[in-house]
């Protein structure tokens, strides 16, 4: 089959299905379900998620199948299969959470795995929980075959005494029960109440922030980023994607004509504008290094400088995604940043049209809404993403700093060395006004995985303590985190970076308006400490996270094991 130009659309698969010998392959297929005219057509491989480990994806393999029928419809020939989702929620502050970012690159490695193999000759990829999306776009990035990101979608807010809820409001409701703020049956309500259904995270943590930052890329169809996961908004969603796949077939437009680093840049300032997380930076960054597109941690810093923050969405806000859906979703917001030139118009998208062309016609929000701040009304005149350099973080680390919390903090270092030895000593009532939590050798190599620090932050924010402690890791955070926190610091402890050399007392500041992470301690002292330093075993010797472990680069650099 050849497109308009009469290029071949069966570059892949012609080499797996077509001539005499290659019958024993159409033979396997055959019993699959192929007919003598399927192998006629383009193969679209359908990258699905499912699984029943979390609600973030028990709803994908509809999806899958939705997505499937469309390139059917289309002309193609769609095949379905699976790779692995972990959740965060589930496995957060115990050891299993040290295989959620390691799952990031298990997920791109089997999806480019099965697709060379099996010579699709285009991809649609559904993803749900957090890492799924950008292991999702690494390997779409790797394979630069015709593509496109469907996001599996929001969950709906849970409800308990008129309060709406979402995963975030369980993990601090075990701080206020340990500060005695609520008692059992309190708790145990919250915790029955708070997921109602399938669906990803329901503020903008980090599945909402990874799904509209993709579609600010340009790799999701308009408005993907911004439905309910079980809708006919979603359902059609999917039907269209397996559509588009086939006209980015025929138009030969692969992921490396999309993912430019203006499209990158597109990408940081809907995520800064959204005030998406922090995990937001590592995965941009480990996309961009997929994509051989040169993007550090100072693109950051550039672009924050220009990009309000205007979403009033939680962590730190009022409102959840799928009010945010209710008024429209990110696509007018985007058309604000792009007529006010904070934006790209001129970057290709899966549509096969400009980012322009795509938001020529869109509807603005209602007059009444409050959820979306006018520009010259903005809750943060510049980024909440600080990137932060210093003796502490020479190579750089990662603050959420909306300004709720203030922009400046200091206090004497509480060290700690697993986030498990902090999560006991805050609920235990250890941590008091003026500390700042120390965390380290959590890091991509030293935990290994670069655990996220929920369960902390979300005692502290129980106990009552966001604006009097403040957290810093050479971990990552949650999307669902807020407060003074701290991470991605680099080098991490584990290399000898200066967070390994931190003692009880010391004085640490934490200066956002200059970005700046200072350890209060001379030159002379630290190299003295430095001398004395030994590195620790590797945690893991055996199995998938020691090989990670060794393969692993800086979460300066994304954390790609690709390097």
């Amino acid at each position: 089959m050849a497109n308009s130009d009469g290029k071949n659309t069966r570059t892949f698969s012609s080499q797996v299905v077509d001539g005499m010998e290659r019958a024993p392959s159409r033979a396997m297929l055959h019993a699959v379900g192929f007919t003598a005219e399927d192998f006629k057509k383009p193969q679209i491989g359908i990258a699905s998620t499912w699984s029943m480990v979390t609600p973030c994806n028990m709803h994908i393999n509809t999806l899958a199948d939705n997505a499937a029928q469309g390139v059917d419809n289309a002309g193609g020939k769609a095949v379905i299969f699976n790779t692995i989702t972990i959740s965060d929620g589930i496995s957060m502050g115990t050891e299993g959470m040290k295989y959620s970012l390691v799952s990031r690159e298990v997920i791109a490695d089997s999806i480019e795995t099965v697709t060379g193999c099996q010579g699709f000759d285009g991809v649609v990829a559904i993803g749900g929980c957090d890492k799924n999306m950008p292991g999702c776009m690494i390997a779409l990035s790797r394979l630069n075959r015709p593509a496109i990101f469907v996001y599996g979608g929001t969950i709906l807010p849970g409800c308990h005494k008129d309060k709406k809820l979402d995963v975030v409001s369980v993990f601090e409701a075990v701080g206020a029960r340990a500060n005695d703020k609520i008692d059992d049956a309190e708790l145990a309500a919250i915790e029955s109440k708070a997921i109602p259904g399938a669906g990803s995270c329901g503020g903008m943590y980090t599945a909402n922030t990874m799904a509209s930052a993709i579609e600010a890329l340009g790799m999701s169809l308009p408005n993907s980023s911004a439905q309910a996961a079980v809708s006919d908004d979603k359902r059609v969603d999917c039907e269209r994607a397996g559509a588009a796949v086939l006209n980015l077939l025929e138009k030969d437009i692969k992921p490396s004509d999309i993912m430019t680093k203006k499209a990158f840049e597109n990408a940081i300032t809907v995520v800064i504008a959204l005030g998406g997380s922090t995990n937001a930076v590592l995965h941009l960054l480990a996309m961009a290094n997929a994509s051989h597109v040169d993007l550090s941690l100072d693109d950051f810093t550039r672009i924050g400088e220009n990009v309000p923050m205007l979403a009033d969405l939680k962590p730190s806000g009022r409102y959840q995604m799928a009010e945010l859906i209710e008024i429209g979703g990110i696509q007018p917001l985007m058309k604000i940043l792009l007529d006010t030139g904070l934006l790209h118009g001129d970057c290709l998208t899966v549509t096969g049209k400009t980012l322009a062309e795509n938001l020529a016609d869109v509807t603005p929000y209602p007059d009444q809404q409050d959820m979306i701040r006018p520009l010259d009304n903005p809750i943060k005149k510049d980024s909440h993403l600080a990137i932060l350099y210093g003796n502490l973080a020479e190579q750089g680390a990662v603050a959420k700093i909306t300004g709720k919390e203030g922009l400046v903090f200091s206090g004497k270092a509480k060290v700690f060395d697993a986030e498990e030895q902090a999560l006991h000593s805050i609920l235990n009532g250890d941590i008091v006004k003026g500390d700042v939590i120390v965390i380290r050798y959590e890091g991509p190599k030293g935990g290994p995985g670069m655990r996220e620090m929920l369960s902390p932050t979300s005692a502290i924010m129980g106990k009552g303590l966001g604006k009097d402690v403040a957290l810093i890791t050479d971990g990552r955070f949650s999307g669902g985190t807020h407060g003074f926190v701290v991470g991605h610091i680099t080098p991490e402890a584990q290399v000898g970076g200066t967070l390994a050399l931190v003692e009880n007392g010391d004085k640490v500041t934490i200066d956002a308006d200059n970005k700046i992470l200072t350890l209060h301690v001379d030159d002379a002292e630290i190299a003295a400490r430095k001398s004395k330093w030994q590195q620790p075993a590797p945690r893991y010797t055996r199995g998938v996270l020691a090989k990670y472990a060794k393969l692993v680069n800086s979460a300066s650099q994304g954390a790609v094991t690709d390097n």
